[in-house]
């Protein structure tokens, strides 16, 4: 069912896609900076494309770099867990050294309350 629901969506979001493509089909000119400037520069000349192709590519953009930030947003996270698997596997080893360590085979218990007293 949520596969379907996944369809379905993809399938309305390429429509509504297609529909802003058609509808935004008229040619502007995209520059990196103003003219006076740009011509100053050397950088005055620009770029014909249609309309949705800015808009796709804004959109897009904005995709990107909002994915990037989070992957560094979350790095120190990351390096966080890294660090604390390596402190619990650590630990997981030292357990056992000592599980391995107390387990001698058990003694009388008359030796081992004798024993016991003279260490006191």
């Amino acid at each position: 069912m949520l596969r379907y629901l996944r369809f379905i969506f993809i399938g309305l979001t390429g429509l509504l896609l297609l529909s802003l493509a058609l509808a935004n089909r008229g040619p502007v000119t995209l520059s990196l900076l103003p003219g006076d400037i740009g011509s100053l520069i050397g950088l005055g000349t620009g770029w014909t494309m249609p309309l949705f192709i800015v808009i796709l590519g804004a959109f897009a953009l904005g995709i990107a770099v909002g994915f990037i930030w989070e992957w560094l947003r979350e790095m120190r996270l990351r390096s966080a867990a890294k660090h604390q698997g390596k402190t619990v596997a650590r630990l997981e080893r030292e357990l056992a050294v000592l599980k391995d360590s107390h387990s001698v085979p058990p003694q009388d218990e008359v030796l081992a309350i004798l024993a016991e007293e003279n260490r006191r």
